[in-house]
Parts: structure tokens; C-alpha cells; sequence
């Protein structure tokens, strides 16, 4: 994340914190290789980011650090004067949603959370679809978060892994819901409209992957082995928006299957979808004998209204969409995003988009409001579970 910053015109990294020296050091090191400036460095205990908020009075400070320490953090940078930008989620219960939100609005500085699967730009392109009405009225969208990450549990003294497996030992429900609930949520225009989540109901499959893959890879007497983990292997949800629109979510880190994030958005006339890549509808698909690609999935036949009937998909389709409903700001900075890297260049399209509001005083693309309502996907899933998968409201 550092790294992208740097980058970014009109931004400069002037301190990095981490409990581990090696660690600020490491990324110290990278800021001067890209910048030829090196950054003070702050490390060795729990406060040493307080030591920085204190000497280097920083305008915005990135926080990346575990899940439990996010709210606290963010919380004690936005009380020292600097705005504060969080990886994800915001934070893990309701009650510190709630304390962040109270914060930000007593302090006026801005929370955001840094949801970098926002600026991808698949994300981006069908965004600009939707803002453009290609898709009609939007009925349905399915969100998911599906990585396979057992191995960071090989992290055991620190690292992800170090903390991240007692969550799922600790805890049931969606643990990290805002990936592909983000997008899916600024497609609707979430909170942005009189339409926002209303009620969530959950449900979890049985909890043995991870429990299988310690008892395979780690003596009998390691404290893995001496868990039980509580969280489903894969998590669904139903959020029902006020509105009256439905939106699937999903989260497995554990089962061995590829990457996804569904991405899919529905309206009245035509459906947007990711992985792969994939688009059908009255006015975006192209008629079957202008299809650029293959021909239809499952055999049915195709009318003359259009090419709806199947998905209009593959490298070449995938080339035509990006001519003609690429996002204006990917078609901007683009280049830049994928020589600075970061996810593909999503990070720094994100870091870009947030120093450049800074720097001219508009609102961010995401505000503190939106980091709170993803956010709490996590523990209304864990509640709707245990009260046998009924509704909650948001």
C-alpha cells in the first residue's frame, strides 16, 4: 500500500509504523528505492503509532493492521487531527462501527475504508454501464469473496495467519463480506438514494476445512489442533434492501476452489457478471450474427430480439466492452495503474482517486457512512446464525 502511495503525484510518505522493525524497515526501504526519500520509522511496541501521530502530525494515516485494532486506531488518528484510511472491514462489532462513525462526525475527518476492489476495472467498467442505464432498473447482485488461504496458517508467530485463524475459531458468519459487497453496493447506489440494506438473513455450511488442514500439515500438539473452529467453511447471505432489491453474499477462505468475487449485477434489461467477464441484455449483447466470439452455452436456440440468450463473453468480447464502456477514470489512469501495480492496479487507482479528493476538496468516492454498512455485514450474519438463520436489520 505504501508503495502505491509514493507514486501518487502530490502525496508523500513521511512515517511508517509497524509493531516489528523489520517490517517498517522493509517498507521504509521501498519508499526510498521509488522516491529517493526515506521515511521516519516507528516500531517495537502497541503505541509507537501514537509517537508518530504526536511527532510527524501526518495529514491522513493508512491503517493495515489486523482486524480487532482498526476501529481503536482508526479512532485515534482521525482524534489527532489527521483523516484515516482503513483496510478492511472497518471494524468487527456494531458497538465500534458505531464509536468510528461518532468520531468522524464529532472530529469532520474523513474515514474511508480503503475497498480497493471498487477501482478494479471490471468493477469500474460496470459501473459506468449502470450509471449509463444500459442494464434498466437493478433488481439483484451477488457478491462474493472466495480465496482459498489456508496456507497462511503456516504464519504462526506473526503475520495474517497469526491472528487471522483465531477468527475462525472464535466467531461464525461472513468474516470479510466487503470485497465483492462494494461494488455490488455503489452499483445500487446504496445509501447514495433513499434505497439502503434493511435485513440480512444467514446461513453457514459445517466448519471442517480448516481443522482438516491443521490436523494435515501440523503436529498433534500444536494449538491449531487444540481449536475447534467455529466458522463455516463457505457463508451465504441475503441482504434485502429497502427497496426491495436482493443481494447474495458470499465467503469461503477455505475450500480448495479458484478465485472469485461473482461481481454480478441484474436489472429489467440485461445482467453484468465477473469471473469471467460476461455480459447479456436487450441493449448491450449483440445480435447472433454480429457474436464476436463462441456460440451460446446449453443449446437453445437464439431469437432475432437480440443476443441475450447466452453470454457474450471471451478475450475478444472482453476487448470490445473495454473500447466502448471503460470508466473515464480508467481510461485516464490506467496506464499508470498498471506500472505502479497493486492488485492489478487497483490500489493505486484508489490512491490516486483519495489524495486527489484531498487535495481538492470533494467528497471521497466512499465515505465513512458506506464502511460502516459493508462492515456490518460481519457480525449481523454471526447473530442471524445464531438465532437459526432469522432476519436481522441493519
Amino acid at each position: 500500500q505504501t508503495l502505491q502511495l509514493a507514486a501518487v503525484p502530490n502525496c508523500t510518505v513521511v512515517g511508517v509504523c509497524d509493531l516489528y522493525d523489520d517490517y517498517a524497515q522493509e517498507a521504509a526501504d521501498g519508499i526510498q528505492k521509488r522516491t529517493g526519500k526515506r521515511p521516519a520509522t516507528y516500531s517495537g511496541d502497541k503505541d509507537a503509532y501514537k509517537r508518530m501521530l504526536q511527532e510527524l502530525k501526518p495529514d491522513a494515516v493508512i491503517i493495515n493492521t489486523n482486524w480487532d485494532t482498526h476501529a481503536q486506531f482508526a479512532i485515534d488518528v482521525m482524534e489527532s487531527g489527521a483523516h484515516a484510511f482503513v483496510e478492511v472491514p472497518l471494524a468487527t462489532t456494531i458497538e465500534d462501527l458505531w464509536r468510528v462513525v461518532d468520531t468522524a462526525e464529532r472530529t469532520q475527518k474523513h474515514c474511508m475504508m480503503m475497498e480497493n476492489c471498487n477501482y478494479g476495472r471490471e468493477e469500474l467498467m460496470f459501473l459506468n454501464m449502470v450509471r449509463q442505464g444500459l442494464i434498466g432498473e437493478l433488481l439483484h447482485g451477488e457478491a462474493s469473496y472466495i480465496h482459498e488461504l489456508r496456507s497462511q496458517m503456516f504464519d504462526v508467530e506473526r503475520g495474517c495467519g497469526s491472528w487471522r485463524t483465531y477468527h475462525y475459531a472464535e466467531r461464525n458468519g461472513n468474516l470479510y463480506p466487503t470485497h465483492g459487497l462494494g461494488p455490488v453496493a455503489q452499483y445500487m447506489n446504496i445509501a447514495r438514494t433513499d434505497d439502503t440494506f434493511d435485513r440480512i438473513v444467514s446461513f453457514g455450511s459445517p466448519a471442517l476445512g480448516r481443522a482438516k488442514f491443521a490436523k494435515e500439515n501440523f503436529p498433534a500438539d500444536h494449538k491449531w489442533n487444540q481449536m475447534e473452529f467455529k466458522c463455516a467453511d463457505m457463508s451465504n447471505s441475503i441482504i434485502k434492501t429497502k427497496a426491495g432489491r436482493t443481494i447474495l453474499v458470499q465467503w469461503d477462505e477455505t475450500s480448495p476452489r479458484p478465485y472469485d468475487r461473482k461481481n454480478l449485477i441484474q436489472g429489467t434489461e440485461g445482467t453484468l457478471a465477473g469471473y469471467p467477464t460476461r455480459i447479456a441484455g436487450e441493449k448491450i449483447s449483440p445480435k447472433p450474427e454480429e457474436d464476436l466470439t463462441h456460440a451460446h452455452a446449453g443449446g437453445a436456440e437464439i431469437d432475432d430480439m437480440g443476443g441475450y440468450h447466452r453470454w457474450f463473453q471471451g478475450k475478444q468480447a472482453v476487448k470490445v466492452m473495454h473500447d466502448k464502456w471503460d470508466h473515464p477514470l480508467y481510461k485516464r489512469l490506467g496506464a499508470d495503474a498498471e506500472a505502479h501495480g497493486g492488485h492489478g492496479g487497483m490500489d493505486y487507482i484508489m490512491d490516486y482517486r483519495l489524495v486527489y479528493c484531498l487535495h481538492n476538496g470533494l467528497p471521497l468516492d466512499q465515505d465513512v457512512y458506506d464502511a460502516a454498512e459493508w462492515s456490518a455485514v460481519q457480525e449481523l450474519s454471526r447473530i442471524s446464525l445464531e438465532n437459526g438463520s432469522k432476519p436481522v436489520k441493519f
